[in-house]
């Protein structure tokens, strides 16, 4: 069972950070679709210094932006580990000139500050000879030739990734190798999940599937709760405690249980410096005001550079949100899921016990804002941040449901949403009619459609 912190956290704190930052390369990707060999990849160690790393700071513009977790790669599918690593020397501790365990300090950092700690930790590691060669059905020294070019490992193991066992060219040679990957990978495991003291999310990421080689998913899940039982588990197919869409904005609920949708500020999840496509302030309150509407959290990821500083627009992005949290907190973290946007489409959320409705206002208002499919009586409408009531115009004495709340252009704030609640003499249940006046209102009735498009 999902924790209820998780529940009512709303927002998250995704970081991306490692040697990737230093060219502003895509994040391990850069070497496996490819734009560069996995040799000149792995220069970018020597420039990794870390050397302006305050994980206090970057726990205090978290707490700031109204985030209640965070979660920091500490491994992605490069394998550069980001502390100090027994199961192998690829870590920035024995190879980076940062020279020393980031995870510690950044997992104190947050939970002095208050702040849910999350590690994300990748299930494949494309360093791990025996690994890629199994998931590209190649030599180990094939592998290592190709590391030296220019060689598309994702497409390869695309093409093969369906084949049985036994048709495998060097079964046995594979057998042995994902026998050594599967060591490595469940010590390392049990590093990040007992190292750092009790892990409140383990998000897990790339768990390559290859046929006749078992992950050992249900291993995997065995150790993460056995060491802290509460853990929130994300990315382990068959096992997760969470969905977790990424990037694609979801148009319905993608789960009747605990969700999460994960986005980049820009378009990289890395540090990119060449990338200028970043959401505005606006559009990322948008974002998280449509998750909240569907009764998700929103996992918001940044990018620090090598030295561990955070680009100045990314921290824009946070403070605002974090401000639009703070003028509108009572619609946030005690919220659930709100009404179909049939009745209402501009995203709204419910008070738990569904005697009070958020509506986010978007646009400036012409006139102002209609709800339908609300037959539960009103008692007063307003703005949240506020408290200036609003007018509310309903015909036929309210038995149809649709109800107009009154606002004008100088109501609203342009560097926000805007959220009016309404409140109810009872438990709010929107309810969909249709039908003429002199018909009978019980046979027009449809179940209540609250949950799902």
């Amino acid at each position: 069972m999902t924790p209820e912190w998780f529940e009512k956290a709303k927002l998250g704190i995704f970081i991306h950070w490692g040697i990737y930052a230093v060219q502003g390369t895509k994040e391990s990707w850069a070497f496996a679709y490819p734009s560069m060999s996995y040799v000149d990849y792995m220069k970018q160690l020597d420039g990794f210094t870390a050397k302006n790393y305050d994980p206090t700071y970057w726990a205090e513009l978290f707490k700031k932006a109204g985030a209640k977790y965070a979660v920091l790669t500490a491994k992605h599918h490069d394998g550069v580990a980001l502390w100090d690593t027994k199961c192998n020397d690829l870590s920035v501790v024995k190879r980076t000139p940062a020279g020393r365990d980031l995870v510690t300090p950044y997992c104190k950092a947050m939970r002095e500050a208050g702040i849910k700690v999350g590690l994300y930790y990748s299930h494949t590691d494309w360093s791990m000879d025996e690994h890629l060669s199994v998931l590209c059905d190649r030599t180990k020294d094939e592998i290592r030739e190709m590391r030296q070019k220019k060689t598309a490992f994702v497409e390869m193991w695309s093409e093969v990734k369906n084949r049985t066992f036994e048709q495998a060219n060097r079964s046995e040679d594979h057998v042995r190798s994902w026998e050594t990957f599967m060591d490595f990978y469940f010590r390392q495991l049990h590093e990040v999940v007992h190292n750092f003291g009790p892990l409140d999310v383990f998000w897990g990421d790339g768990m390559f599937e290859m046929k006749g080689f078992d992950w050992q998913k249900k291993r995997a899940h065995d150790m993460i709760k056995a060491a802290n039982p509460d853990t929130v588990i994300s990315r382990l197919p068959e096992y997760s405690d969470v969905e977790t869409p990424e990037v694609r904005i979801p148009c319905s609920r993608p789960s009747a249980g605990v969700w999460e949708y994960c986005t980049p500020i820009n378009g990289s999840w890395g540090y990119r410096p060449s990338d200028n496509n970043y959401k505005s302030p606006l559009q990322v309150m948008r974002l998280f005001c449509d998750i909240l509407s569907l009764g998700g959290n929103m996992l918001l990821d940044i990018g620090p550079r090598e030295d561990g500083t955070i680009d100045e627009r990314q921290e824009e992005v946070l403070l605002r949100i974090g401000d639009f949290i703070r003028k509108n907190e009572e619609a946030i973290y005690e919220s659930e899921q709100g009404l179909d946007r049939r009745f209402y489409g501009g995203g709204s959320v419910f008070s738990r016990d569904r005697k009070r409705l958020y509506l986010f206002v978007h646009e400036i208002p012409r006139e102002g804002i209609m709800v339908k499919g609300v037959d539960t009586p009103y008692t007063k409408a307003s703005i949240l941040s506020s408290g200036q009531e609003l007018r509310i115009q309903e015909f036929f004495d309210g038995k149809y449901g649709c109800f107009w709340i009154h606002m004008t252009p100088d109501m609203v704030d342009p560097a926000m949403p805007t959220v009016v609640k309404v409140e109810f003499a009872e438990p709010c249940v929107p309810v969909d009619k249709w039908g003429m006046l002199w018909e009978n209102e019980a046979a027009q009735a449809k179940e209540p459609s609250i949950l799902r498009n």
